[in-house]
Order: C-alpha cells, then sequence, then structure tokens
C-alpha cells in the first residue's frame, strides 16, 4: 500500500499538504498546484498500480476516457498522473477542484438521513452513474466517502480511475460496498455500481450498511442464505427498490437510469402524498402507489404521472406539435412506447405543475423548439438529440431546471431514441 505524507510532491508539481479524507481505496489530499499557483485537491490511490505496460496503458485510458465525462454532479478532472513513491511503489492520483463540501460520510457520522433527502441523494448519484454507463464507464467505488455535499449539490468523485465495462476486475472498491459477483472475478458491469448505490441508499436511511463485513477477507467467507434486507425506515416503494439493488443476481437488479426514474417519481409526487409515503405501512402504501397507476389521467394529482415502475414518465396527450409534421415519428413501439407517445411525454413534463412547475416559459419553449427540430431532421436527429441533453444540462448549471425535472426529460428522451431505433 502506497504512503505519502505531508510535504510530498507529486510528479514534481503537486504539494501535498494534509489529508481531507481517507476511504478503501484512496486519500484525498489538499494540495497546491506549483505550476498554476492554486489549491486542489489531489485523490491518490492506495493500491500501488502494477509495473506492467497494459495495466498502466489501460488506467491511462481511463482516466483519459473519464476526464472526458462532463456532467454536473461528477467533480471535474484537471489531471491524471502517476507518481514513484519513496519505497518505489507506482501511485495513480487525480487532481480535481477543492471544493468547498462535506463528504457524506461525514454527514452520516450524526445520523441517518430522511428518507426524502437520501432519495434525492441517491437519485442524482444514479443519474451520474447512468450518464458514465451510457458512455461504457462503470464508476466501481461508489460510496459514501465519494458523494461530496457542497453548496450546489452534491458531487460524485473519482470517475477519474473508472473502468470500461467488460474490464477484468482487479478488487479496486470499499469492501462493504462491492456486489457479490466481483468476489468470483467478474469483468466489469456497470451492476456493480447499481449494488453499491443500494448500498449507499440503505445506509443514508438507516444510518449503517446492510452487511456488517468491512474487509475483503470478510466478504469471501460471507454467508446471506436469506433475501437482501430492505431499509425499514423508508417506504415501501423505496425499501422495495433498494432491495432490488441489492440482489446477489446482477442481472436482476435495475439499470441506473430506472433507479433515477423510480426515484424520481417518488420525489415528484406532492408533499400531501409524500407525507403519506412516510407514515403509511408498507400494504397501504403499496395499494396506494398501485391505485395512483391504475387512475385515469385526468383523474391523477397534479404533476403525478402514470406509467410502468421501470420508467415512470407521463404519456400525455400533447397537440403542440402536429404528427403530420413530422414524418419520422411514425415507428413501432420501443419498451411499449412509439415515438409520439414518447415526446407526448417530453411535453407533459414540460406542462407538469409539480416537477417542472417552476420552469420558466421562454426555457420551455425552446426546449419543444429544439425537440422538434431534432425530429424532423433527417440524418441528424441523434447529434441534435445530443443537443438537446446538453442544453438541459446547461439550464440545470444555470438554476432554470430543476435536477427532477431534468431527469424525468432525460428519461423521455432516452425513450425517444429507443422508439426511433426499434424496427
Amino acid at each position: 500500500m502506497t504512503r505519502h505524507e505531508p510535504g510530498d510532491i507529486l510528479a514534481r508539481r503537486y504539494l501535498l499538504l494534509d489529508p481531507l479524507a481517507r476511504g478503501g481505496m484512496s486519500v484525498i489530499w489538499r494540495a497546491f498546484d506549483q505550476s498554476l499557483h492554486r489549491m486542489v485537491a489531489v485523490k491518490v490511490q492506495c493500491s500501488s498500480l502494477q509495473t506492467g505496460l497494459g495495466d498502466r496503458v489501460r488506467a491511462r485510458s481511463e482516466a483519459r476516457a473519464a476526464a472526458r465525462f462532463i456532467h454536473p454532479d461528477a467533480i471535474e478532472i484537471y489531471d491524471y498522473g502517476e507518481a514513484v513513491t519513496t519505497s518505489g511503489e507506482v501511485a495513480a492520483f487525480v487532481v480535481m477542484p477543492l471544493l468547498d463540501g462535506v463528504p457524506l460520510a461525514e454527514r452520516l457520522e450524526r445520523g441517518p438521513l430522511p428518507w426524502a433527502e437520501a432519495a434525492a441523494v441517491a437519485m442524482r448519484t444514479a443519474r451520474v452513474l447512468a450518464a458514465g454507463h451510457a458512455r461504457g464507464l462503470v464508476h466501481r467505488d461508489v460510496t459514501a466517502e465519494n458523494v461530496l455535499l457542497t453548496g450546489d449539490g452534491l458531487k460524485l468523485l473519482d470517475f477519474g480511475i473508472a473502468a470500461w465495462a467488460g474490464d477484468p476486475d482487479d478488487e479496486r472498491g470499499t469492501p462493504p460496498y462491492v456486489a457479490p459477483e466481483r468476489l468470483a472475478g467478474a469483468p466489469t458491469h456497470p451492476a456493480v455500481d447499481v449494488y453499491a448505490l443500494g448500498v449507499l441508499l440503505f445506509t443514508m436511511i438507516e444510518g449503517r450498511t446492510p452487511y456488517p463485513e468491512t474487509t475483503w477477507e470478510q466478504l469471501e467467507t460471507a454467508r446471506r442464505p436469506y433475501p437482501p434486507p430492505r431499509p425499514p425506515g423508508a417506504p415501501h416503494a423505496i425499501a422495495l427498490l433498494c432491495q432490488r439493488c441489492l440482489d446477489p443476481e446482477p442481472a436482476r437488479r435495475p439499470e441506473a437510469a430506472e433507479v433515477a426514474a423510480a426515484l424520481t417519481a417518488a420525489l415528484s409526487l406532492p408533499k400531501r402524498l409524500r407525507r403519506g409515503l412516510a407514515v403509511a405501512g408498507a400494504g397501504v402504501l403499496a395499494l396506494s402507489l398501485v391505485a395512483l397507476m391504475e387512475l385515469p389521467r385526468d383523474a391523477m394529482p397534479p404533476g403525478v404521472t402514470a406509467s410502468p415502475p421501470a420508467s415512470p414518465v407521463a404519456s400525455l396527450p400533447s397537440t403542440s406539435m402536429p404528427s403530420a409534421s413530422m414524418p419520422s415519428m411514425e415507428r413501432s413501439p420501443a419498451e411499449g412506447r412509439t415515438v409520439r407517445q414518447a415526446v407526448d411525454g417530453f411535453h407533459a413534463t414540460l406542462e407538469g405543475s409539480d416537477v417542472c412547475g417552476a420552469l420558466g416559459g421562454d426555457v420551455a419553449l425552446d426546449l419543444k423548439q429544439v425537440l422538434r427540430g431534432a425530429l424532423v431532421s433527417p440524418g441528424q436527429e441523434d447529434s441534435l438529440l445530443a443537443g438537446l441533453r446538453r442544453k438541459l444540462a446547461d439550464r440545470e448549471r444555470e438554476g432554470r431546471l430543476a435536477p427532477a425535472c431534468r431527469t424525468q426529460l432525460e428519461i423521455s428522451l432516452n425513450e425517444i431514441t429507443a422508439a426511433r431505433r426499434s424496427p
């Protein structure tokens, strides 16, 4: 294991000052960039890189890919490097902005979070993971130590040393958050991040991890003959989602985008219904959610949308985009939805009084026009839809688009893309 002391200099540039946080895989240092004369955060991996050329090339490739991964809830990567320690080991490090925030792990030392607050943190984390997974990146170390709570919201750390989906496992990770299939040497897969997300959600709600094992050795000998636990302090729907994330079979876990969608749906309910979620018994809550899903759309409470659990986006009729103007929209259903239905869902979310209720009319109109332009431009749809996603991120950074609103809109865009590609 690599060791560093205050005063050490990495890559003849980064002067380590004092450690800010320690995790199972790394230590975050407050450091001074002697080239640009600015304070930075440097995350140094505890384990030494193997000296094989292939391993080091892969580590650099992963870091470069992560540096190109830009997301408002993922911390920016300034630099990646490898430094030889005084013991002759090779330590990989990532340089990031020095942000004013509190690690989620430190917050949890004071006790668990209210379920709605925990769900909001998990939802935003799931959204970052889903964006990374869409680019083939797997985080592998989603933990409370790697979620930073700042004045501008959360930041997910450590995408600087991620892995490509399909890469061999290299035992990077924090044991309580490690998915069971990793113990058998399964290749890296997005499902390992979803398992860790389930551990994170459980820990936020209950103030403890779902299982007691804290070391790799304890994981190797752990026996879990029973179904994964549910956090008793959460509403039934949230507890069930958490249990699904903890499923020992990776194929049975939801995707990160599904987790984000389900949590967004729960958080998008009107406050009077959310108060009911917090106090209702499991059976009553389950029946209430089923009843909501089966209500006619014109009878739904304001801001609540009816849809299957895995993709909770409304498909209300929309009259603002005549079908005759978009010949490319008539496609076969994808996941039970046509392009028309997915577009209607996008419009319904924009016009919803709860999820996007504070959205300015100029922003809503602009988003509708960009979507329409994408769907009537043969051969350019993918690039224009990608531009629309970037616009959503920009509007959120500007404070003109609520995180829950953006997530719902991105879900609709995912459905539009899937329906367009359906044969």
